[in-house]
Protein backbone atom coordinates (compact mmCIF):
# COMPACT_ATOMS: atom_id res chain seq x y z
CA UNK A 1 0.00 0.00 0.00
CA UNK A 2 1.57 3.33 -1.39
CA UNK A 3 1.72 6.19 1.27
CA UNK A 4 -0.51 8.53 -0.11
CA UNK A 5 -3.13 5.66 -0.03
CA UNK A 6 -2.33 5.55 3.69
CA UNK A 7 -2.70 8.97 4.19
CA UNK A 8 -6.11 8.95 2.48
CA UNK A 9 -7.95 6.37 4.63
CA UNK A 10 -10.58 7.47 7.44
CA UNK A 11 -8.51 6.63 10.93
CA UNK A 12 -10.90 5.88 13.74
CA UNK A 13 -10.48 9.12 17.03
CA UNK A 14 -10.08 8.43 20.59
CA UNK A 15 -11.39 10.98 22.58
CA UNK A 16 -9.94 10.83 26.19
CA UNK A 17 -8.45 13.51 28.88
CA UNK A 18 -5.47 13.60 30.17
CA UNK A 19 -6.06 11.52 33.53
CA UNK A 20 -7.41 8.26 31.67
CA UNK A 21 -4.92 5.64 30.82
CA UNK A 22 -6.03 3.54 27.77
CA UNK A 23 -3.56 0.66 26.72
CA UNK A 24 -5.80 -1.19 24.19
CA UNK A 25 -4.32 0.54 20.95
CA UNK A 26 -0.73 -0.57 22.48
CA UNK A 27 -1.49 -3.81 23.28
CA UNK A 28 -3.31 -4.36 19.70
CA UNK A 29 -0.66 -3.08 17.53
CA UNK A 30 -2.30 -0.10 16.06
CA UNK A 31 -0.26 2.32 13.77
CA UNK A 32 -0.14 6.20 14.09
CA UNK A 33 -2.30 6.48 10.67
CA UNK A 34 -4.95 3.77 12.04
CA UNK A 35 -5.79 5.64 15.44
CA UNK A 36 -5.53 9.18 16.37
CA UNK A 37 -6.16 9.81 20.24
CA UNK A 38 -7.09 13.57 20.86
CA UNK A 39 -7.52 14.62 24.43
CA UNK A 40 -9.96 16.57 26.15
CA UNK A 41 -9.62 18.87 29.11
CA UNK A 42 -12.60 18.00 31.61
CA UNK A 43 -11.51 21.09 33.58
CA UNK A 44 -12.10 23.36 30.97
CA UNK A 45 -15.39 21.50 30.07
CA UNK A 46 -14.51 20.40 26.56
CA UNK A 47 -16.45 17.43 26.75
CA UNK A 48 -19.53 19.85 27.41
CA UNK A 49 -18.94 21.92 24.60
CA UNK A 50 -21.47 22.08 21.64
CA UNK A 51 -18.82 20.85 18.73
CA UNK A 52 -18.41 17.47 21.63
CA UNK A 53 -21.97 16.98 22.18
CA UNK A 54 -22.68 16.59 18.56
CA UNK A 55 -20.30 13.54 18.70
CA UNK A 56 -21.14 12.48 21.81
CA UNK A 57 -24.53 14.02 23.57
CA UNK A 58 -23.44 12.48 27.16
CA UNK A 59 -20.25 14.21 27.51
CA UNK A 60 -18.42 11.60 28.99
CA UNK A 61 -14.70 9.57 27.83
CA UNK A 62 -13.32 7.95 26.45
CA UNK A 63 -15.67 8.40 22.95
CA UNK A 64 -14.59 6.46 19.52
CA UNK A 65 -15.18 7.61 16.42
CA UNK A 66 -14.82 5.33 13.88
CA UNK A 67 -15.28 4.97 10.33
CA UNK A 68 -18.13 2.40 8.78
CA UNK A 69 -16.19 -0.18 7.05
CA UNK A 70 -17.84 0.66 3.50
CA UNK A 71 -16.45 4.06 3.27
CA UNK A 72 -12.65 2.79 3.96
CA UNK A 73 -11.41 2.84 0.57
CA UNK A 74 -9.48 5.98 -0.17
CA UNK A 75 -11.84 6.88 -3.38
CA UNK A 76 -15.01 7.20 -0.83
CA UNK A 77 -16.17 9.60 1.30
CA UNK A 78 -15.93 8.77 5.18
CA UNK A 79 -19.11 8.16 7.90
CA UNK A 80 -18.49 7.93 11.15
CA UNK A 81 -20.23 6.42 14.09
CA UNK A 82 -19.67 7.07 17.87
CA UNK A 83 -18.85 4.57 20.37
CA UNK A 84 -19.22 5.57 24.06
CA UNK A 85 -19.36 3.02 26.13
CA UNK A 86 -16.15 1.87 27.66
CA UNK A 87 -16.50 -1.63 27.43
CA UNK A 88 -17.62 -1.57 23.70
CA UNK A 89 -14.90 0.81 22.67
CA UNK A 90 -12.04 -1.83 24.16
CA UNK A 91 -13.69 -4.64 22.86
CA UNK A 92 -14.29 -2.54 18.77
CA UNK A 93 -10.68 -1.64 18.82
CA UNK A 94 -9.85 -5.19 19.97
CA UNK A 95 -11.51 -7.25 17.32
CA UNK A 96 -11.28 -4.18 14.68
CA UNK A 97 -7.24 -5.45 14.37
CA UNK A 98 -6.56 -8.98 13.93
CA UNK A 99 -5.89 -11.61 11.13
CA UNK A 100 -9.68 -11.78 10.16
CA UNK A 101 -10.47 -7.84 10.13
CA UNK A 102 -11.29 -5.91 7.18
CA UNK A 103 -10.18 -2.36 8.32
CA UNK A 104 -7.25 -2.27 6.33
CA UNK A 105 -4.40 -2.06 8.89
CA UNK A 106 -1.31 -0.80 8.18
CA UNK A 107 0.58 -1.51 10.97
CA UNK A 108 3.18 -4.46 11.31
CA UNK A 109 3.25 -4.77 14.74
CA UNK A 110 1.68 -7.88 16.23
CA UNK A 111 -2.22 -8.08 16.95
CA UNK A 112 -3.28 -10.60 19.78
CA UNK A 113 -6.15 -11.73 20.56
CA UNK A 114 -7.50 -10.15 24.00
CA UNK A 115 -11.11 -11.69 24.19
CA UNK A 116 -11.14 -15.19 26.21
CA UNK A 117 -11.04 -18.39 23.95
CA UNK A 118 -14.08 -20.21 26.50
CA UNK A 119 -17.46 -19.23 27.70
CA UNK A 120 -16.13 -19.54 30.85
CA UNK A 121 -13.52 -16.57 31.17
CA UNK A 122 -15.64 -14.88 28.98
CA UNK A 123 -18.05 -14.57 31.86
CA UNK A 124 -15.73 -14.15 34.22
CA UNK A 125 -14.10 -11.38 32.34
CA UNK A 126 -17.53 -9.34 32.15
CA UNK A 127 -17.75 -9.53 35.85
CA UNK A 128 -14.74 -8.05 36.29
CA UNK A 129 -15.10 -5.70 33.96
CA UNK A 130 -18.77 -4.65 34.95
CA UNK A 131 -17.01 -4.50 38.93
CA UNK A 132 -14.60 -1.67 37.88
CA UNK A 133 -17.09 0.16 35.55
CA UNK A 134 -19.34 -0.27 38.76
CA UNK A 135 -20.51 2.88 40.85
CA UNK A 136 -18.26 2.10 43.75
CA UNK A 137 -15.56 1.88 41.61
CA UNK A 138 -15.93 5.20 39.77
CA UNK A 139 -12.81 6.74 39.07
CA UNK A 140 -15.11 10.29 38.97
CA UNK A 141 -16.38 9.77 42.47
CA UNK A 142 -13.58 8.76 44.09
CA UNK A 143 -11.97 12.25 42.49
CA UNK A 144 -14.28 14.27 43.89
CA UNK A 145 -14.99 12.60 47.67
CA UNK A 146 -11.23 12.19 48.69
CA UNK A 147 -11.20 13.89 52.39
CA UNK A 148 -12.12 13.03 55.26
CA UNK A 149 -10.60 15.08 57.29
CA UNK A 150 -9.68 19.19 57.22
CA UNK A 151 -6.38 18.79 56.52
CA UNK A 152 -7.03 16.06 53.47
CA UNK A 153 -9.61 18.51 52.61
CA UNK A 154 -7.03 21.15 52.31
CA UNK A 155 -4.64 18.77 50.04
CA UNK A 156 -7.60 17.76 47.73
CA UNK A 157 -9.07 21.44 47.38
CA UNK A 158 -5.51 22.31 45.28
CA UNK A 159 -6.42 20.10 42.55
CA UNK A 160 -10.22 19.62 42.75
CA UNK A 161 -11.38 23.60 42.87
CA UNK A 162 -9.90 24.91 39.89
CA UNK A 163 -11.04 21.76 38.14
CA UNK A 164 -14.57 22.79 39.31
CA UNK A 165 -14.20 26.16 38.57
CA UNK A 166 -12.83 25.62 35.19
CA UNK A 167 -16.26 23.08 34.53
CA UNK A 168 -18.74 25.95 36.24
CA UNK A 169 -17.30 28.77 34.22
CA UNK A 170 -17.28 26.40 30.81
CA UNK A 171 -21.09 25.96 31.68
CA UNK A 172 -21.70 29.39 32.54
CA UNK A 173 -20.24 30.41 29.01
CA UNK A 174 -22.43 28.53 26.88
CA UNK A 175 -25.23 28.72 28.90
CA UNK A 176 -24.62 32.63 27.77
CA UNK A 177 -24.20 31.85 24.20
CA UNK A 178 -27.04 29.99 24.25
CA UNK A 179 -28.94 33.20 25.53
CA UNK A 180 -27.78 35.13 22.88
CA UNK A 181 -27.82 32.74 19.83
CA UNK A 182 -24.06 32.28 19.99
CA UNK A 183 -24.76 29.16 20.10
CA UNK A 184 -28.10 27.47 18.91
CA UNK A 185 -28.82 24.59 21.77
CA UNK A 186 -31.73 22.42 22.17
CA UNK A 187 -33.94 22.21 24.97
CA UNK A 188 -32.72 19.18 26.04
CA UNK A 189 -28.54 20.02 25.64
CA UNK A 190 -29.80 23.66 27.89
CA UNK A 191 -31.03 21.16 30.40
CA UNK A 192 -28.41 18.87 30.59
CA UNK A 193 -25.71 22.16 30.50
CA UNK A 194 -27.91 23.52 33.96
CA UNK A 195 -27.61 20.01 35.90
CA UNK A 196 -23.64 19.62 35.55
CA UNK A 197 -23.36 23.25 36.29
CA UNK A 198 -25.48 22.62 39.71
CA UNK A 199 -23.56 19.67 39.97
CA UNK A 200 -20.65 21.76 40.24
CA UNK A 201 -22.04 24.38 42.25
CA UNK A 202 -22.77 21.59 44.86
CA UNK A 203 -19.29 20.29 44.96
CA UNK A 204 -17.47 23.68 44.71
CA UNK A 205 -19.64 24.34 48.17
CA UNK A 206 -17.36 22.14 50.00
CA UNK A 207 -14.32 23.05 48.62
CA UNK A 208 -14.66 27.00 48.80
CA UNK A 209 -14.46 26.87 52.44
CA UNK A 210 -11.46 24.50 52.14
CA UNK A 211 -8.93 27.03 54.07
CA UNK A 212 -11.30 27.73 56.90
CA UNK A 213 -11.57 25.44 60.53
CA UNK A 214 -14.75 24.29 61.29
CA UNK A 215 -15.07 27.04 64.10
CA UNK A 216 -15.06 29.67 61.22
CA UNK A 217 -17.78 28.39 59.39
CA UNK A 218 -21.37 28.63 59.96
CA UNK A 219 -23.71 26.01 60.31
CA UNK A 220 -24.72 25.46 56.83
CA UNK A 221 -21.35 24.88 55.50
CA UNK A 222 -20.27 22.95 58.83
CA UNK A 223 -23.30 20.57 57.57
CA UNK A 224 -22.16 20.58 53.83
CA UNK A 225 -18.68 19.36 55.22
CA UNK A 226 -19.68 17.25 57.37
CA UNK A 227 -21.85 15.24 54.61
CA UNK A 228 -18.95 15.36 52.28
CA UNK A 229 -17.02 13.61 54.94
CA UNK A 230 -19.60 11.14 55.00
CA UNK A 231 -19.83 10.53 51.71
CA UNK A 232 -15.70 9.84 50.65
CA UNK A 233 -15.67 7.75 53.35
CA UNK A 234 -18.67 5.91 51.96
CA UNK A 235 -17.08 5.52 48.85
CA UNK A 236 -13.44 4.46 50.03
CA UNK A 237 -13.94 2.24 53.21
CA UNK A 238 -17.66 0.96 52.37
CA UNK A 239 -17.80 1.20 48.71
CA UNK A 240 -14.37 0.70 47.33
CA UNK A 241 -13.22 -1.35 50.01
CA UNK A 242 -15.69 -3.89 48.64
CA UNK A 243 -15.20 -3.80 45.10
CA UNK A 244 -11.05 -4.69 45.48
CA UNK A 245 -12.36 -7.43 48.00
CA UNK A 246 -14.44 -8.56 45.48
CA UNK A 247 -11.39 -8.20 42.69
CA UNK A 248 -9.25 -9.88 44.80
CA UNK A 249 -11.47 -12.49 44.61
CA UNK A 250 -12.37 -13.08 40.94
CA UNK A 251 -9.17 -12.30 39.76
CA UNK A 252 -6.76 -15.43 38.97
CA UNK A 253 -3.54 -14.36 38.87
CA UNK A 254 -1.29 -13.27 37.83
CA UNK A 255 -3.41 -11.51 35.53
CA UNK A 256 -7.26 -10.92 35.61
CA UNK A 257 -7.93 -14.28 34.12
CA UNK A 258 -4.64 -16.17 34.83
CA UNK A 259 -1.79 -16.59 32.69
CA UNK A 260 -2.89 -14.30 29.44
CA UNK A 261 -3.09 -10.46 29.12
CA UNK A 262 -6.61 -10.34 28.29
CA UNK A 263 -9.07 -7.58 27.94
CA UNK A 264 -10.29 -7.37 31.21
CA UNK A 265 -6.35 -6.72 31.69
CA UNK A 266 -7.19 -3.25 29.65
CA UNK A 267 -9.40 -1.99 32.08
CA UNK A 268 -8.46 -3.21 35.30
CA UNK A 269 -4.45 -1.68 34.57
CA UNK A 270 -6.18 1.97 33.78
CA UNK A 271 -8.02 1.80 36.69
CA UNK A 272 -5.97 0.47 39.02
CA UNK A 273 -3.74 2.94 38.06
CA UNK A 274 -5.53 5.83 38.32
CA UNK A 275 -7.05 4.33 41.90
CA UNK A 276 -3.87 4.15 43.12
CA UNK A 277 -2.96 7.61 41.85
CA UNK A 278 -5.87 9.14 44.29
CA UNK A 279 -4.30 7.51 46.83
CA UNK A 280 -0.73 8.83 46.40
CA UNK A 281 0.78 6.55 44.66
CA UNK A 282 2.27 6.64 40.98
CA UNK A 283 3.10 4.14 37.84
CA UNK A 284 6.59 3.84 39.05
CA UNK A 285 5.67 2.18 42.42
CA UNK A 286 6.69 -1.31 42.87
CA UNK A 287 3.36 -3.76 43.50
CA UNK A 288 3.88 -3.75 47.28
CA UNK A 289 3.88 -0.19 47.54
CA UNK A 290 1.28 0.93 45.09
CA UNK A 291 -1.39 -1.82 46.67
CA UNK A 292 -0.19 -0.62 50.21
CA UNK A 293 -0.83 3.06 49.98
CA UNK A 294 -4.45 1.98 48.47
CA UNK A 295 -5.15 0.05 51.42
CA UNK A 296 -3.99 2.37 53.61
CA UNK A 297 -6.14 5.10 51.69
CA UNK A 298 -8.58 3.04 51.99
CA UNK A 299 -8.40 3.32 55.49
CA UNK A 300 -10.52 1.08 58.23
CA UNK A 301 -7.95 -1.07 58.93
CA UNK A 302 -8.78 -2.56 54.87
CA UNK A 303 -6.47 -4.90 54.08
CA UNK A 304 -6.40 -7.37 50.44
CA UNK A 305 -6.03 -11.55 51.30
CA UNK A 306 -2.61 -12.21 51.11
CA UNK A 307 -1.38 -15.24 49.15
CA UNK A 308 1.99 -17.10 48.67
CA UNK A 309 4.37 -15.80 46.12
CA UNK A 310 4.51 -19.02 44.28
CA UNK A 311 1.20 -19.09 44.10
CA UNK A 312 0.54 -15.44 42.83
CA UNK A 313 3.06 -16.42 39.93
CA UNK A 314 0.50 -18.70 37.62
CA UNK A 315 -2.95 -19.01 37.09
CA UNK A 316 -2.89 -22.84 37.92
CA UNK A 317 -1.58 -22.83 41.00
CA UNK A 318 -3.36 -19.92 42.36
CA UNK A 319 -7.10 -21.74 40.98
CA UNK A 320 -6.07 -24.78 42.82
CA UNK A 321 -5.77 -23.18 45.72
CA UNK A 322 -9.22 -21.58 45.40
CA UNK A 323 -10.45 -18.30 44.47
CA UNK A 324 -8.30 -16.59 48.18
CA UNK A 325 -5.90 -18.20 49.89
CA UNK A 326 -5.41 -16.17 53.25
CA UNK A 327 -3.94 -18.89 55.54
CA UNK A 328 -0.91 -20.52 54.41
CA UNK A 329 -0.16 -24.38 54.68
CA UNK A 330 2.26 -25.17 57.61
CA UNK A 331 5.43 -25.67 54.91
CA UNK A 332 4.80 -22.27 53.78
CA UNK A 333 4.33 -20.41 57.13
CA UNK A 334 7.69 -18.30 56.73
CA UNK A 335 7.32 -17.77 52.77
CA UNK A 336 7.16 -14.75 51.96
CA UNK A 337 3.30 -13.47 50.36
CA UNK A 338 1.97 -10.97 48.63
CA UNK A 339 -1.83 -9.72 46.94
CA UNK A 340 -3.01 -10.56 43.76
CA UNK A 341 -3.32 -7.00 42.71
CA UNK A 342 0.65 -6.40 44.04
CA UNK A 343 1.35 -9.36 41.83
CA UNK A 344 -0.71 -7.98 38.70
CA UNK A 345 0.81 -4.53 39.16
CA UNK A 346 4.07 -6.11 39.32
CA UNK A 347 3.59 -7.50 35.92
CA UNK A 348 1.68 -5.16 33.95
CA UNK A 349 4.44 -2.63 34.73
CA UNK A 350 6.52 -4.26 32.55
CA UNK A 351 3.90 -4.34 29.32
CA UNK A 352 5.45 -1.65 26.79
CA UNK A 353 1.43 -0.24 26.99
CA UNK A 354 2.25 0.74 30.46
CA UNK A 355 5.81 2.35 30.08
CA UNK A 356 4.00 3.99 26.86
CA UNK A 357 1.47 5.65 29.53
Amino acid sequence: MSESTQLSIPKAVLYVDSDHAWSIAEEKGYGSDEISVKFVDLSKGESYAPTFLRLNPLGTLPTLIVPFENTLAPDTEARYKAVTDVETIITTLDRSRSATSRTRTTSSAPSPSLSPATIELSSLARTIIQLLHSGPASPELLFFMNARNDAELKGVAATVRPFLEGRKEALDGFLSQNATNEVRASQKTRKFWEDKKEAAERLLAVFVTADKSEAELDETDKKVRAEYYENSKAAWEVGLGLVLTKLSAEMRGPFALGDQFSIADVHLSGWLRYVVKLAGGSGGDSGADAIGKLEGHVGGGFALPRISNSAAGTSAQATAAGPETTTPKASDEKAPTTTKLEAFWDNVKERGSWKAM
